[in-house]
């Protein structure tokens, strides 16, 4: 109704209107077409949101996001780590991001630095060590 008085309020007073009923009539059709397209259109928004950021498990949907609480100790936990990962020595460091963050294997991983496979295996029981030492058991 408010949405028809504004649209009503706005026509010209000085606009002969030939047929005041029909008129009306015509502008409260329009006015709810206007509102169906609009849900329509938020509808189909919603459905492609939900769409994306779910998943369906046992007839439930579930986000696929992690809530906000889980975020921030995420954040706070790599903190942790890079500051644990900064105090380790450079070649114990290095084997580690490019096996584990890079993903290369143990042996790609001694291609790419020079050295053998036993020592990068070493050099990463050595990191997992001092962040299990340096970290705890955060989680």
């Amino acid at each position: 109704m408010q949405d028809l008085f504004l649209k009503v309020s706005a026509v010209d007073p000085g606009q002969e209107i030939a047929s005041p009923l029909a008129f009306l009539y015509r502008l409260a059709s329009n006015v709810m077409l206007d509102r169906l397209r609009a849900q329509h259109r938020a509808q189909a928004r919603d459905a492609e949101w939900r769409r994306s950021q779910t998943i369906e498990l046992g007839g439930q949907e579930v986000a696929t996001i992690a809530d906000a609480e889980s975020t921030v100790i995420a954040r706070q936990r790599l903190t942790l780590v890079v500051s644990a990962l900064a105090t380790l020595a450079l070649p114990t460091r290095r084997a580690f991001q490019l096996h584990k963050f890079s993903g290369l294997s143990h042996a790609e991983t001694a291609a790419r630095m020079g050295i053998s496979k036993s020592a990068v295996e070493k050099h990463i029981s050595l990191a997992l060590k001092h962040l299990a030492i340096k970290l705890g058991d955060v989680r």
